[in-house]
């Protein structure tokens, strides 16, 4: 396949980097609701966000409380996925909801993601220190951003934060999954700043391997075969009517 070795990186720089970053796509930048209300994120460390219902929001007719994890793995990250399309969906979301703040920086989370949830045969000292480097380059971009000199912690109340809140599968089998995953980020510089928000998708293919759900190269290889010569979905907020012209399942926090 043409995605592995060095070519994994990018790979990874567009499911983990993209998401925290909109690097490899054009984030479509939230607009307010008519009724002024717009989505937004609660002030707490979880990167999951709390929606403001608008006067003019449209019920999704596609909705997924997709599974949890059966565990945690020692840096928090979920795992034990049940074996199904949506038990591969779910540790894609978990791979893809990102959340930097205070001294917890960009590297931070494309190392746990990438250790948590990529495939075995994608895995090697390189390719970790391929991520590590280019983590550090994004953190250093995200200083200048704020104001700060690279390497110190974000100021108070600022973050940068992803979360998978729909899904298309593109593919599926009992032993691989490919889906595009509709990605909200937001970030906010401080405490008294406003927050900036918008959305992108990412494509993304998973394959069973040693009883769990893993993010593989060569899965997402072959998504993105499956893709040529289609469109690819409109990035449209739940809420909006044309979220359900675009074919996308929104995601509902599982109990």
């Amino acid at each position: 396949m043409w995605i592995a070795g060095a070519a994994l990186v990018i790979m990874l720089v567009l499911t983990l980097y993209a998401v925290l970053r909109g690097a490899g796509e054009d984030p479509k930048t939230e607009t307010p609701a008519k009724g002024g209300a717009s989505p937004s994120v609660s002030g707490t460390a979880s990167p999951a966000p709390t929606y403001e219902q608008p006067e003019d929001w449209t019920e999704p007719e596609r909705w997924s409380a997709l599974p949890r994890g059966k565990s945690q793995d020692e840096q928090g990250s979920p795992k034990g996925f049940p074996k199904s399309a949506e038990g591969a969906v779910a540790m894609m979301a978990a791979a893809n909801s990102s959340r930097v703040e205070g001294d917890h920086g960009i590297v931070d989370e494309q190392l746990r993601t990438y250790h948590a949830y990529m495939g075995a045969e994608d895995t090697s000292e390189t390719i970790a220190e391929q991520i590590e480097l280019a983590g550090i380059e994004a953190d250093k971009r995200l200083a200048r951003e704020m104001g700060i000199r690279p390497g110190q912690p974000l100021p108070a109340g600022a973050y940068l934060r992803s979360h998978v809140v729909g899904y298309q599968i593109i593919e599926e089998s009992s032993a691989e999954v490919s889906a595009w995953l509709l990605v909200r980020q937001v970030q906010k510089s401080g405490e008294m700043s406003p927050e900036k928000g918008s959305y992108l998708r990412t494509l993304v293919g998973a394959q069973w391997m040693g009883g769990d759900w893993k993010m593989t190269a060569d899965a997402t290889a072959r998504a993105q075969e499956a893709m040529e010569g289609k469109s690819d979905p409109e990035m449209v907020a739940p809420g909006d009517e044309a979220f359900n012209a675009a074919g996308w399942t929104a995601i509902r926090e599982a109990s």
